[in-house]
């Protein structure tokens, strides 16, 4: 079954200093290219480590679609 929550991050703000993906106990989480963090849909199970973390606070923790 998939968690209800996920990670959510905004592309535009994100720093990509993969403060995030060293935090994320299931490594759901990437630094794409250098540019930003990418989060791996199927394993993030939105535990919200990653926003806790994030300096440059671009990272959200919202419902899955389809799930409410």
């Amino acid at each position: 079954m998939r968690a209800k929550r996920m990670a959510r991050v905004d592309q535009d703000r994100c720093v990509a200093c993969g403060t995030c993906a060293k935090e994320c106990p299931l490594s759901a989480i990437s630094v794409y290219r250098g540019c930003w963090a990418q989060v791996n849909e199927e394993t993030c199970v939105g535990c919200g480590r990653c926003a806790k973390v994030c300096p440059a606070d671009c990272i959200t923790i919202v419902e899955r679609e389809g799930q409410a």
